[in-house]
């Protein structure tokens, strides 16, 4: 049976998404009888839900999950897995582009982007990884899965399909979706999100990106990419406005090149509907008016949090979501909250690793903090934008003295035979000391990169201990030993080279 009582219908229904629907909801589920109080009943099975469930139940614990709509969440439905398909295919596109810099000639015209198989390709492929996320699987795995919408009516017992379930410990991972603000004309004009957009199957010629944050610029690039006319808009004075500027720099001309219009310090104030042709109102220094076919809003997320009976559970909320303390629990000491619904972190990793502190907290005693977590993060434009630890604006605003050591993927050998010179990796460190407090990598393949730097961070590695890691010749992660070589020679102090000068006299 086609799904149409959801948020967004999945469409279109051909035998991809067929398959997905049958992973993450399928029509002849029956809910198991719940046999006595559960250890951990867990409501959302996005990725936090998911590893909090499949982490419990491997322990031994007796677990429950709901999910109302489609088990896997964000991630694998509308957001890391749909979106990481479409940038592959860009990049694809983008590669065929520019493939005369390095001497290869195609005859005739240029190959034209399918578009409606570029998006069959996606579902397709998240089809195929939807089986990990399945309710079958988490039966399998121990876990008992109701499909249905949970509410809180006590303390300590939570309601999905009429059927309460009682539990010693409960976690909230019921994610957050688009912020849709309250922009005049907007609703009537009609607008996609990262919940809509992936069921797309024509290109819109003329698409209005609003918001340049990490989903706004990759799906602003990958459009343009496939051929689409893209207008950005940014409130911002940057895009990128939270990573290194000189990172939000380097990104800002390579979607110039690919074709994006960028209309950054412009605020949209309102739409007005022409026909077919909604016409964006920009407000900046010059005002602006914008005739497209389509709108994206990727403005930010807003934590799903209504209809969950948290007044009957005792959890308190505020304006961004559950209100959690640095153990993740909520004002209600029996129930925790793990993910987008709680967290500053909108990452998948982020929502993983903190599912795995409320598996140690709520279940053992622990005493696992979120404040401990050295979250990174990475944006998959071309050039990719990777960070983890503190940025300047933290360092500076906390009063902490630093360095900075900056090695550009210029004076990199496979970089440069590769022609991926744009970018550098930079890394902070303490004043009077090695110790590593921050890394952004700006570059193809940053977001693979940075985790050499969060490897060192986790294991107290200094920025001289990378100098001595051998890496394979030639590689991008050679740019680590050359940061790690430049931290060496500022060891190298006129009183040392003296010493040093003065032994090799005597040793000749």
């Amino acid at each position: 049976m086609r799904p149409t009582d959801t948020a967004e219908p999945l469409t279109p229904w051909d035998e991809h998404n067929q398959t997905l629907w049958s992973h993450v909801h399928p029509e002849d589920w029956t809910d198991p009888p719940p046999e006595g109080r559960y250890n951990l009943v867990v409501l959302g099975a996005g990725t936090a839900g998911l590893i909090a469930a499949a982490g419990a139940a491997g322990l031994g614990a007796k677990v429950a999950l709901i999910e109302k709509h489609m088990m896997g969440g964000d991630c694998l439905n509308t957001g890391c897995v749909p979106s990481k398909a479409l940038i592959r295919a860009a990049r694809a596109a983008a590669d065929v582009r520019d493939a005369a810099s390095f001497g290869v000639e195609l005859s005739g015209e240029l190959p034209k982007v399918d578009f409606s198989k570029v998006m069959e390709r996606m579902r397709r492929l998240r089809a195929d990884i939807s089986h990990h996320d399945s309710a079958g699987r988490f039966r399998d795995l121990g876990v008992d899965v109701f499909l249905g919408a949970g509410t809180f009516v006590a303390q300590d017992a939570i309601e999905v399909n009429g059927t309460r379930l009682h539990f010693a410990k409960a976690v909230i991972a019921t994610g957050a979706r688009a912020f849709v603000p309250p922009i005049p004309g907007l609703a009537a004009a009609g607008f996609l999100t990262n919940e809509s957009v992936f069921s797309l199957t024509d290109l819109p010629p003329r698409l209005g990106v609003i918001g340049a944050g990490p989903i706004g610029c990759e799906l602003a690039q990958s459009f343009a990419r496939f051929g689409a006319e893209v207008h950005l808009v940014e409130l911002d004075h940057r895009v990128l406005p939270h990573e290194d500027p000189e990172a939000s720099a380097l990104v800002h001309a390579s979607l110039s090149r690919d074709g994006v219009q960028l209309h950054v310090a412009h605020e949209l104030t309102r739409v007005q509907n022409s026909g077919d042709h909604p016409v964006l109102h920009l407000s900046g220094d010059e005002d602006q008016e914008v005739e497209v076919d389509a709108i994206l809003l990727a403005i930010g997320r807003a934590a799903n949090t209504e209809h969950l009976g948290l007044d009957a559970a005792g959890v308190k909320v505020h304006p961004k979501g559950i209100e959690v303390d640095d153990h993740l629990r909520t004002s209600n000491p029996r129930v925790f909250a793990a993910g987008d619904v709680a967290q500053p972190f909108h990452f998948t990793h982020a929502a993983d690793h903190t599912a795995r502190i409320v598996i140690r907290n709520a279940l053992f005693g622990g005493r696992q903090r979120l404040s401990a977590l050295n979250m990174p993060r990475a944006t998959y434009t071309a050039p990719e934008v990777a960070h983890v630890g503190w940025t300047v604006a933290d360092l500076e605003g906390r009063g902490i003295e630093y360095r900075t050591f900056t090695q550009d993927f210029a004076s990199v050998d496979r970089c440069i035979l590769d022609g991926e010179t744009e970018g550098f990796a930079r890394v902070h460190i303490a004043a009077n000391s090695d110790r590593i407090f921050g890394a952004t990598v700006v570059g193809k393949n940053a977001g693979n990169l940075i985790s050499e730097v969060s490897v060192a961070m986790a294991g107290g590695m200094g920025l001289g201990s990378l100098a001595s890691v051998i890496h394979p010749y030639p590689t991008q992660a050679e740019v680590f030993p050359k940061l790690g070589s430049q931290f060496m020679r500022t060891r190298l102090t006129p009183m040392v080279a003296k010493g040093m000068d003065a032994w090799l006299s005597f040793t000749r």
